[in-house]
């Protein structure tokens, strides 16, 4: 582990921070800290910033209730940045949004980005809007059975072609049963970070049994 000793703060005593949703990994926000809102971050496990504009520690969630609860903070190689993996209570930016980047500047024709999230969100438009010929339609239409028919079907897809040992047709299968998984999360309100906040649970279990094992 690094000593804040070894950071390297700029000529106004500061450091930046880009602090990424750790379930996510999309990036929040880019702030910056000096040595006492860094030790206050790493004391409290709550994200702590020095303002810039106001010349004064600013504890993020403390008027808003939107905490960064600190899970990593990692040093770049030439240890002049921080990036800070936290888990949110709400909203990143000031303006209410998940995220302060939200205005593109350049996006390619050719390459397009993907994510979780990104799926959620549009499922969750689909489910809003209801457009016509949409298959995510037409599920959300069907209701719950007819997801939950689907999420067995694919499940039984997977079991062959596992089964069957083909790789490239168990990736297929995987993907089609994650989105109509996903569909089902959408259907019943479930996020990312329910799945998430329960995998993690489940893994600081799985430690403390192998650490018994051991001892």
């Amino acid at each position: 582990m690094l000593e804040i000793s070894e950071l390297k703060f700029d000529s106004r005593g500061l450091i930046p921070a880009i602090v990424v949703d750790a379930v996510s990994k999309k990036v929040l926000t880019l702030a910056y800290m000096n040595k006492e809102s860094l030790e206050i971050t790493m004391e409290k496990g709550l994200t702590c910033f020095w303002s810039r504009s106001r010349q004064e520690l600013w504890l993020k969630g403390e008027t808003s209730g939107n905490y960064q609860h600190v899970v990593s903070i990692t040093a770049d190689c030439d240890r002049d940045a921080l990036l800070v993996m936290v888990e949110k209570d709400g909203p990143a930016c000031h303006l209410g949004t998940d995220s302060c980047f939200n205005d593109r500047v350049y996006e390619s024709d050719e390459r397009q980005e993907f994510s979780l999230e990104g799926l959620m969100d549009l499922l969750k438009g689909r489910k809003e809007t209801l457009p016509e010929g949409s298959y995510t339609t037409y599920l959300f239409q069907k209701g719950l059975d007819k997801i939950l028919k689907k999420v067995g079907e694919e499940s039984t897809e997977v079991i062959i072609a596992g089964k069957a040992e083909d790789k490239r047709e168990t990736v297929y299968e995987i993907a089609d049963l994650a989105y109509h998984i996903m569909v089902l999360m959408t259907e019943m309100g479930i996020s990312l970070e329910d799945v998430h906040r329960e995998l993690a649970s489940r893994h600081v279990i799985d430690h403390k049994v192998k650490q018994e094992k051991m001892t």
